[in-house]
């Protein structure tokens, strides 16, 4: 088959579904087949046209735009695709023989009062059109897919689940590697730690409000760092959280880069991920890789990604948060048995596995 990627959004975005197809990408590529491929990138980035099996072409259709099927059917049709893989769940509305799509969460239609009135109305606007056109959904999780079942009424036989994975480079380091590592993000040798978009369904203010019950019981215990970058809302959640008075004991790092997470990870007591709501929760999984136990909400995927490693909470619950942050700091012995479990459970996860799992998907269609 001629296999086409939807790789475009790798130029607007950094992360998150950036990452799954610069992955994804790169595990095709590795993988011994007699399809060909095409690696479809937005016309703004530089790459290579590679000759033999993999080649890349640019796309001028920019990606959430309001004539995005139209137009990137149009440019597609040259290219002659027996399977198009939209990576960002928006398919043409022709320019392959199939369609295959990647829903990663359903957060829009969970939680639309975390979304701006224009995202809000995109999205919802799209999402039936793109199960109903596809031919077959990859998603990341079996919390999505339960999603995708329940509220958009798919079948069950037309979703894969693909569980992401994380990068090799998410490991424990050596002692002088770690604190060269916090030196560089000026941060303390100790301390509580989320990573993230700052966006309403993450929680932060919840998370900042039990934090500051914790000090208020423990006035000893660890700063807590909001490592990540804004999102909706994000003035909105940041002075709410200033509104606490904890500008010595909340420290904000914004745009920490890849290289960088490792250290941030294994510097800290406990990773915290009291989300409302994810479609996977890749800093859970990157933490444990990193040796670092993971303190996350009891719904959606993150039970999934975490199993029986740390503490699940529920995210409304500030009383539970702050008792497991102050456990994970004070019991230094069942945090080192989270710590090995983590890094146990981590190595279950691979993106070999995600890319082997999307080329069965494509093959459906040879």
């Amino acid at each position: 088959m001629h296999i086409g990627i939807d790789a475009r959004l790798t130029y607007y975005r950094r992360g998150g579904i950036s990452l799954y197809i610069e992955r994804l990408t790169a595990g095709l590529e590795s993988l011994d087949t007699a399809h060909r491929f095409t690696f479809f990138y937005s016309r703004k980035a530089d790459h290579p046209v590679v000759r033999g099996r993999i080649r890349h072409a640019q796309l001028w259709t920019p990606c959430h735009h309001r004539l995005e099927r139209i137009a990137l059917s149009a440019e597609l049709i040259p290219h002659r695709l027996d399977l198009f893989h939209t990576t960002d769940f928006i398919p043409p509305l022709r320019g392959a023989n199939h369609h295959v799509i990647s829903v990663h969460d359903l957060a829009f239609l969970h939680y639309p009062r975390f979304l701006t009135d224009e995202s809000r109305r995109y999205y919802a606007d799209q999402i039936v059109y793109a199960v109903d056109h596809a031919d077959h959904i990859l998603t990341i999780s079996e919390a999505s897919k339960q999603d995708i079942i329940a509220m958009l009424g798919v079948s069950p036989d037309k979703i894969t689940v693909h569980l992401l994975a994380a990068d090799e480079s998410f490991k424990p380091l050596t002692s002088a590697a770690a604190a060269a590592g916090r030196s560089a993000l000026e941060l303390p040798e100790t301390y509580f730690l989320f990573v993230g978009t700052f966006e309403p369904r993450k929680n932060i203010l919840g998370l900042a409000c039990a934090y500051k019950r914790l000090i208020d019981a423990q006035p000893g215990a660890p700063p807590l760092v909001l490592a990540g970058t804004a999102g909706w809302n994000f003035e909105e959640t940041q002075r709410a959280v200033d509104a606490l008075q904890l500008p010595d004991r909340i420290l904000w790092r914004y745009g920490i880069p890849q290289e960088a997470l490792p250290a941030l990870y294994g510097g800290a007591v406990a990773l915290l991920m009291p989300s409302f709501y994810e479609g996977f929760g890749l800093p859970a999984l990157e933490a444990m890789a990193c040796g670092t136990m993971p303190i996350v909400s009891d719904r959606s995927a993150l039970p999934e990604v975490v199993g029986d490693v740390g503490v699940l909470v529920h995210p409304e619950d500030e009383a539970a948060i702050a008792e497991a942050m102050r456990r994970a700091w004070q019991d230094s012995a069942w945090r080192t048995e989270q710590e090995r479990k983590g890094l146990e459970r981590a190595r279950i996860f691979t993106w070999d596995q995600v890319t082997r799992t999307a080329l069965s998907a494509y093959e459906m269609f040879a």
